[in-house]
């Protein structure tokens, strides 16, 4: 096992096109990285220079403390597990599993125990004479995994190997890695555009956008601080809401206006982020994660007056455990770069259908909800915002309103 440092690493592209610019990263001995972000943000090819696959433009990749830019892949002691399994048809399982320790020369006897320990750990080891074409696609993956366990490496670099296999199948072999990477302990990076894979599985989360890196830190530090709008955005399933709003006090609290409701923000708010008060009548970007909404009429008397907004509900999706309710205001869009691409990322509505209702001033939002709402669609609701989960972005550099410069860095660091 081993340490893998990324050092003010660049990738280029021909004429000057950046695929990875100055990456700053440190992945710990036995810790689970994952590398998350949009197609084209960077993360295939910054697991690709660690695996020698790229070459590096500039900087210095590490592993175990030792400079790798010009160590072929092989002598790197890294295996690498691809989203199309690459398994040799022609071959049994047992076969696949131990190329690589017959290419190494590595004695029968103990070829077949590490053969046979990998099979036992993935639940294989009734698989071992079968070909890959008589294996489902959860056991393929299990294959591929078992061909990188046996050679002991210093690393597993993991590349959106999940993607091929169906959702049921996702959550289960999502389980899967995460119990064997635990067990054997070994360093792994693993790359997703798959947030919600990101969220579950790693033990530190880097966001990356453009080529660059966004934040780094643990999917909780990721969830409630987010550094910047596109963190924001891109990490939590419902995507966080957002509207741009005037900030203005009013009996000693702040205020904010949604969908021309005024709403108060709850008094610790004030007390824990006192640069807001270099916002008080300006206008800034609020955000409102799906699950900070709230049933007003199944709370009672634990909703705060001036804390909720009146809405028609345009869609209900009754899940279950939660419901889904799809709502919109007359509330400011939310128009800058990030939001552009978060929303192309997402395959959401057409770009000029968004810039209409950005000139109508229409915003869609999206509120998780008790499940024992009996919400239904069309009708007029009263929806309460937890106000002390809000989060506040500078309009014009999208950056995070927190407390003071160390909490603004919360969850930025890279070692």
């Amino acid at each position: 096992m081993a340490e893998i440092e990324f050092e003010k690493v660049t990738k280029s592209f021909g004429e000057g096109a950046l695929a990875v610019d100055q990456l700053d990263l440190g992945i710990k001995d036995g810790e689970f990285m994952v590398l998350v972000g949009p197609s084209g943000c960077g993360k295939s090819t910054a697991l690709r220079m660690v695996a020698g696959l790229e070459a590096i433009s500039d900087g210095e990749i590490k592993i175990g403390g030792r400079v790798v830019n010009e160590v072929p892949p092989k002598d790197r002691d890294i295996a690498m597990v691809f989203q199309n399994y690459a398994l040799y048809p022609h071959m049994t399982v047992y076969d696949n599993m131990a190329f690589a320790l017959k290419l190494a020369k590595v004695d029968k006897g103990e070829m077949d125990k590490r053969v046979k320990e990998a099979a036992h750990v993935l639940g294989l080891d009734e698989f071992l004479g079968r070909k890959p074409r008589a294996l489902s696609g959860g056991q393929r993956q299990r294959v591929a995994m078992g061909r990188a366990i046996v050679r002991e490496p210093q690393a597993f670099l993991m590349d959106e190997p999940l993607s091929n296999l169906d959702a049921k199948l996702r959550v289960q072999m999502r389980s899967e890695i995460g119990r064997i990477q635990d067990d054997l302990e070994v360093t792994t990076i693993y790359v997703t555009h798959d947030q919600v894979e990101a969220m579950t599985m790693g033990d530190r989360v880097a966001v990356m956008r453009k080529g660059e890196l966004q934040q780094v830190g643990t999917p909780t530090e990721l969830f409630l601080t987010p550094v910047n709008l596109f963190t924001a955005g891109f990490i939590g399933s419902p995507s966080m809401n957002f509207l741009s709003s005037k900030l203005e006090r009013s009996n000693g609290n702040y205020q904010i206006d949604v969908g021309g409701q005024k709403v108060t923000i709850h008094e610790k708010v004030t007390k824990d982020r006192p640069e807001l008060e270099k916002y008080d009548g300006k206008e800034i970007i609020i955000g409102v994660r799906p699950q900070d909404f709230e049933d007003k009429s199944i709370m009672g008397d634990d909703a705060p007056e001036g804390s909720s907004v009146k809405a028609k509900v345009d869609l209900v999706e009754v899940l279950g455990t939660e419901t889904l309710v799809h709502f919109e205001l007359n509330a400011p869009m939310v128009m800058t770069e990030d939001m552009k691409e978060l929303q192309a990322d997402a395959g959401g509505q057409d770009p000029a259908t968004v810039e209409s209702r950005a000139e109508e001033g229409t915003n869609e939002f999206v509120a998780q909800l008790d499940p024992k709402s009996r919400i239904k669609r069309g009708e007029e609701v009263e929806l309460f915002i937890d106000t002390r989960q809000l989060h506040f972005f500078d309009i014009d550099n999208s950056q995070g309103i927190y407390g003071g410069d160390g909490d603004r860095a919360a969850g930025n660091g890279n070692r």
